[in-house]
């Protein structure tokens, strides 16, 4: 289990330390910092896919991502930790060099200043891998201190640039966990959004992040999966109401029966709201459960009766895996339960507050 993350320099976070829990939902208002969180906690993941890079510029860039406050002199620097026992990973991103002596054109791209795996045993800490000043070293598959042989993008965490994993075992267990995490934030539920239309399907043991197979992912949890727990779910929700997948010839449709209706809906007569929550249960019940699940504001678009039944999902899961949510919404919060912290804004600087249960 992921126990702990650390951010320090990243837009609104200055310094935040936030012990995890099996369950931990953040709820704050709009501009305390929740989404920083965690995109920061999902930088990790697009480092270890090889993805940083992009990530970052798609932010703006390294300018636009570092602590947004006033600064001291000294490195401009952004910082992500995690802990699992008894491992601990850090990764500290920089300024690229821009100037006469340093001529560049991908000046939104991160530099890896330092990079590090340690072990923690009791208080003692051992080193399995550490990155700085243009060089690095790890343990390999006999335990043993090993510089590395190739040469590593600046831009890029070491974890996408291993070449044989076997001989680096500990890089290798933590770059597949950080791979195996998922994250949604946006389900795309527009008049043109694939959602809304056949596509064609395979077995889908994970929704796409942006939902776009959403009718795979309910056939397959249909099929392999906890059919009868999501056919649940979406009584839960709508009252009366049942769930199908159309499949006609590969291609797969969603499509839905209400209560007083004499035919079936199907995806392009949904609500957004009704697509929305459709898309959170597939993710919820997929087949293939991640180490982490990280849900961005999941109650938007959803009317506040649906929140209850959410959250019912969102703790069913938590069987599975370990869980992270951020929203707006108190009742959602009470709802999923766990460890609910608060965050604010103090000085421009996102704060945690207390448990949000106290203030109930």
């Amino acid at each position: 289990m992921l126990h702990a993350l650390s951010v320090h320099g990243y837009r609104s976070v200055r310094a935040v330390d936030l012990p995890l829990s099996p369950v931990t939902v953040v709820v704050g208002a709009n501009g305390t910092g929740k989404t920083n969180l965690y995109r920061a906690l999902y930088l990790l993941h697009a480092a270890a896919r090889g993805e940083l890079a992009r990530t970052i510029a798609d932010e703006g860039g390294m300018g636009s991502v570092t602590w947004a406050g006033e600064r001291k002199k000294g490195p401009v620097r952004t910082a992500v930790s995690i802990r699992f026992d008894p491992v601990e990973y850090d990764l500290e991103l920089g300024l690229p060099a821009v100037g006469p002596q340093d001529p560049t054109a991908f000046v939104l791209d991160p530099v890896v200043k330092s990079e590090s795996i340690a072990a923690h045993v009791g208080k003692r800490r051992t080193a399995l891998f550490e990155r700085g000043n243009g060089s690095a070293w790890g343990s390999d598959d006999e335990g043993r201190r090993v510089n590395f042989p190739f040469s590593l993008f600046e831009s890029e965490s070491v974890l996408s640039q291993i070449s044989e994993p076997h001989k680096y075992p500990e890089l290798s267990a933590v770059r597949q966990r950080l791979m195996s995490w998922r994250f949604y934030h946006h389900f795309r539920t527009d008049p043109s959004s694939p959602i809304r239309s056949p596509q064609v399907g395979v077995r889908t043991v994970a929704l796409a992040h942006d939902g776009a197979d959403l009718a795979a992912a309910l056939q397959t949890i249909f099929e392999i999966g906890d059919g009868d727990a999501l056919s649940r779910a979406v009584m839960v929700a709508f009252p009366g109401a049942s769930l199908e997948v159309d499949c006609d010839q590969g291609r797969f449709a969603v499509r839905m029966r209400m209560p007083g209706l004499r035919r079936m809906l199907d995806a392009r007569e949904l609500s957004d709201g009704t697509l929305r929550y459709l898309c959170l249960l597939a993710a919820l019940y997929a087949p293939r459960a991640p180490t982490l699940l990280a849900l961005n504001e999941p109650e938007t678009s959803l009317h506040p009766s649906l929140l209850p039944a959410l959250g019912e999902a969102i703790a069913t899961a938590a069987a599975r895996s370990q869980i992270w949510v951020t929203t707006h919404s108190t009742t959602l919060a009470r709802a999923i339960g766990g460890a609910c912290v608060t965050l604010t804004l103090r000085e421009g600087a996102t704060t945690i507050v207390e448990d949000a249960r106290e203030d109930e």
